[in-house]
């Protein structure tokens, strides 16, 4: 008999389940405020969609053993991105979707076994809209959503926003054979691999200042302005972080410009974006997302793409990333968010008491828990209960 789960997954407790729930209804609440509606994607889908066109590298798609090519879904954007153009097609645009559940990665082990990563991802999908103000409504929303969590000046949090045109106009100066080693080297971070690039001296600096250039956006953007002129790309741009610096300021949230950002799945093609914290030992990433205007455009039809609906900008949260960050602390038996009141009762013929009892503090919306075999004493009653980490002891008697 097999006592340990799969590689790579993991048996939540009590506690962990109840902080996910907890997450996932206070973000739920933001999206609601917003105008966003619930939808469920499902949880298996096709490959191809799966691969949202090559943004997925394939090995990273759990595959399932069928008569087609199905796997489950490593994140939540492709699903409803197709969902939108096709069952939702009619709907009058934007349409304002948000979802949450259960995604699944693999990864190949040190031993070279599959690993399974399932994690609780909840996010919104913004679909219609091609214009900034798209990006201004998702970071917006992001802070908002960010603001409900709990998040302390300790966890330093940080909002890195890229875009995807800045990377592609910085590297449209270089040869073309010399374009894909550039974009690898600064996307990694690997200076070592861009100095050895076949590059002119000057186009090397140039880009060896790039994977340092982030900070504050003002001063980013002014450098990106000496370098690429006034593009109306840096204008925009410019005008969308001028719109949310005050909501990030006010939240608590240092805003940064990263031009060489770019997340780990290569669904964007606009802007992007991810949240960022500092854990008790390293930074934790709890959100990210940007525009995907080229993915809703493998769904959509021919007359959505003349008419510019083929547009879309989500993010998702990492919901177990935020739980571990705000809750660190071991889980002890009985020690859920709130802490039950215990019902205990010393006769066998007073357990009919003793569930009218537990059933009125339901009805009062108190938590309590049932004492599950007769008690000797009421002080033996209250020694179990501090032992389970109930709040107060009621002991029924006749």
């Amino acid at each position: 008999m097999a006592l340990q789960p799969a590689a790579g997954a993991r048996d939540l407790n009590p506690r962990e389940v109840e902080g996910n729930r907890r997450i996932r209804q206070q973000l739920a609440a933001v999206y609601r405020l917003w105008g966003y509606q619930e939808v469920d994607p499902p949880s298996v889908e096709r490959l191809d969609t799966l691969a949202a066109g090559g943004g997925i590298a394939t090995q990273e798609l759990v595959r399932l053993a069928s008569d087609e090519p199905l796997g489950m879904r490593p994140e939540l954007t492709a699903s409803i991105a197709r969902a939108a153009c096709t069952r939702m097609a009619g709907l009058p645009r934007p349409l304002r979707l948000w979802a949450d559940g259960n995604i699944f990665r693999s990864s190949q082990a040190n031993g070279g076994q599959q690993r399974i990563h399932q994690q609780i991802q909840s996010g919104v999908e913004l679909l219609g809209v091609a214009s900034t103000s798209a990006d201004v409504e998702l970071m917006r929303l992001l802070l908002a959503a960010a603001g409900t969590l709990g998040l302390q000046p300790l966890h330093k949090p940080c909002l890195l926003v890229g875009h995807h045109g800045l990377l592609e106009a910085l590297l449209a100066a270089l040869p073309e054979g010399s374009r894909a080693g550039a974009r690898a080297a600064i996307t990694g971070y690997d200076p070592l691999a861009l100095a050895a690039l076949d590059l002119a001296p000057e186009q090397r600096t140039q880009l060896l200042e790039l994977i340092r250039l982030r900070g504050q956006p003002t001063i980013v953007l002014e450098r990106l302005r000496g370098w690429l002129g006034a593009t109306p790309l840096l204008e925009q741009l410019a005008d969308t972080l001028a719109v949310v610096a005050p909501a990030a300021k006010r939240l608590g949230v240092e805003l940064q410009l990263d031009p060489s950002f770019q997340p780990h799945f290569a669904l964007y093609d606009g802007l992007v974006l991810k949240l960022v914290c500092q854990g008790a030992f390293a930074p934790v990433e709890i959100a990210s997302g940007g525009r995907y205007d080229a993915l809703v455009g493998r769904f959509c039809s021919a007359e959505a793409m003349l008419s510019g609906e083929a547009a879309g900008v989500g993010f998702g949260f990492d919901v177990e990333s935020v739980r571990d960050l705000l809750n660190s602390a071991p889980f002890e038996a009985g020690r859920l968010a709130e802490a039950p009141v215990l019902v205990a009762y010393g006769a066998t013929a007073l357990l009919g008491k003793a569930i009218d009892q537990l059933e009125q503090l339901h009805a009062e919306a108190i938590t309590a828990e049932l004492l599950s075999s007769p008690a000797g004493s009421q002080a033996d009653a209250v020694r179990i209960g501090l032992a389970r980490g109930c709040s107060r002891t009621i002991w029924v008697d006749s």
